[in-house]
C-alpha cells in the first residue's frame, strides 16, 4: 500500500460556471463587468426626503377629511395609523436634521 495513489480526474469533475476564469471559453463576469451606479446629488436626495415627509404629515388630515365626508373605504383606524406614522416621521426627520447640523458644525471646526 505504500506506493498507491488514487487516480482521480478532478479537472473533468469540476462544474464550470460564469464565475470561473475563461479557461473553458466561457466569458467571465468577474473581470468584464464594471457598473457605475447612478446616484443623485445631496440636494435631490434631501428634497425627495422633504417631499415624502410632507406627504406623511398631510396623510392623516386627508384621511380624516375622507372619514368626515362619509367615505366607507376609510375608517378611524386608518387615520390613527397615519397619525402614528406621521409622528414617527417627524421624530426621525428632527433627529436627522440634528445630526446633519452636528456634522456640519464638526466639519466647520476642522482647521486646514
Amino acid at each position: 500500500m505504500h506506493g498507491y495513489f488514487p487516480q482521480y480526474d478532478l479537472a473533468s469533475r469540476i462544474q464550470h460556471s460564469k464565475f470561473d476564469s475563461s479557461l473553458t471559453g466561457m466569458p467571465s463576469i468577474r473581470m468584464d463587468r464594471v457598473e457605475t451606479p447612478e446616484t443623485q446629488d445631496f440636494k435631490q436626495v434631501l428634497s425627495g426626503l422633504v417631499e415624502n415627509l410632507n406627504k406623511e404629515i398631510n396623510a392623516p388630515d386627508n384621511l380624516l377629511k375622507d372619514v368626515m365626508s362619509g367615505n366607507e373605504n376609510v375608517d378611524i383606524h386608518d387615520v390613527m395609523t397615519a397619525m402614528a406614522k406621521s409622528e414617527i416621521s417627524v421624530n426621525v426627520a428632527t433627529q436627522i436634521t440634528g445630526k446633519v447640523i452636528n456634522a456640519y458644525d464638526r466639519i466647520m471646526q476642522i482647521s486646514i
